[in-house]
């Protein structure tokens, strides 16, 4: 059985126990921050058992990290929230940290955080299966965030090796922090180098730590802005056009193409959508179906579409007549490719043929065709049912 929207109660309970681990991740993340900033501005605490054994200087750390480890979490949330095992797995390692921090802090303020994190790990391990998605980072990425983080393990090796050649550093956090400020540029000047090898090696540093910061921001960052940008637009980007390839290409959407849609998705078939409904562009993006913003009477958008590669065009929308002028491009710019047609009025099947469609169907013939086989007895229950069903 589903209810009035289509949704089984499978389907409700699987949306809200996502829902509910995305927003426990949440919830501890900012108590995480909240907890943090309070504990660190106290300078010490007496709260619970653990209180006499922490020193004010862990839990004034605990206080600082409390609140990294909150932003970290925000990240976690968000990967989780777009179903990615990534995201699960970092949730579940951060979860146990925060608690931890949680209890080191010994304030009275820190048990929401303890409690939350406790009762979040649970959720999060009963809804495992459903965040199932796979990271795709291509070779440019891969090669970014290793370029950042090589810098930043030769800056700190190689200030560390020369820490004598240094006023101010001692240990490896402090070639380490050195490192960071010099490669990010802020440079607060209270680690300096005094000898031209370690002045030379700065210059280095800088040089090489502008670089790959600025490489990584580009290349990992700048995929996400344009892929949130695409979303919001309702087009896809210039990297996923270049992958589509045998796929099925949907022109125009109304009441006809939602069931098209769904049997492709569920079918798991390559296919992008144009239309030129800016309405259904968000809901669809959302549902993870590729679209592209356009009409599809016009040459460009088909083009985008990657036309030329498609396996077939289906076009299934309430209008015979734009149907007609999408049929007529699509056939000028792939005489080769099949193209298939609803006909919302059974009167413009054959208009819909001479338009260059290879096979029309007016759902109107066909489910009376079907009814009348089912009431004179012959065994279309299968094909009747299913129709019925969805």
């Amino acid at each position: 059985m589903s209810d009035g929207a289509g949704r089984r109660p499978d389907d409700w309970h699987r949306i809200l126990s996502t829902r509910a681990a995305v927003w426990l991740a949440l919830l501890v993340a900012g108590l995480s921050v909240v907890t943090g900033i309070v504990n660190i501005e106290q300078q010490a605490a007496d709260f619970g058992p653990l209180a006499p054994h922490v020193p004010p200087m862990i839990q004034q750390a605990v206080g600082f990290t409390g609140a990294l480890t909150g932003f970290l979490m925000v990240a976690a949330a968000l990967a989780l929230r777009r179903g990615l095992r990534a995201g699960w797995y970092a949730t579940v390692i951060l979860l146990p940290v925060t608690a931890i921090q949680g209890a080191l802090q010994a304030s009275r303020y820190s048990l929401p955080l303890i409690g939350f994190s406790l009762v979040a790990l649970p959720v999060l391990l009963v809804t495992r299966s459903r965040f199932d998605r796979q990271v795709s980072l291509s070779t440019t990425q891969i090669a970014a965030g290793g370029a950042l983080v090589g810098v930043l393990a030769y800056g700190t090796a190689g200030s560390y090796a020369l820490r004598e050649q240094f006023d101010g550093m001692e240990t490896a956090l402090d070639a380490f922090y050195y490192t960071l400020v010099t490669a990010s540029t802020v440079g607060y000047g209270d680690i300096t180098p005094t000898s031209p090898a370690a002045k030379l090696f700065s210059l280095s540093v800088l040089v090489l730590g502008v670089a790959s910061f600025g490489i990584a921001i580009g290349v990992l960052v700048g995929p996400a802005i344009q892929a949130r940008l695409s979303k919001a637009l309702g087009k896809m980007t210039d990297s996923e056009l270049e992958l589509l390839e045998n796929h099925v290409l949907v022109l125009g959407y109304g009441e006809l193409t939602e069931p098209i849609v769904d049997e492709l998705a569920d079918g798991d078939a390559a296919f992008v959508v144009v239309t030129a409904n800016r309405d259904v562009v968000p809901d669809l993006a959302d549902r993870g179906i590729p679209v592209v913003t356009g009409n599809p009477s016009d040459e460009d958008p088909l083009r985008r579409a990657n036309v030329d590669r498609a396996r077939a065009v289906v076009v299934a929308t309430n209008h015979d007549a734009e149907d007609a002028l999408a049929i007529l491009t699509a056939r000028q710019l792939r005489p080769d490719v099949r193209i298939v047609s609803a006909a919302t009025d059974r009167e413009n099947i054959r208009k819909l043929e001479r338009a260059g469609a290879d096979a029309v169907i007016s759902p109107a013939v066909l489910g009376g065709h079907l009814l009348v086989r089912s009431a004179l007895g012959a065994d279309e229950s299968a094909t009747v049912d299913r129709i019925l069903d969805e």
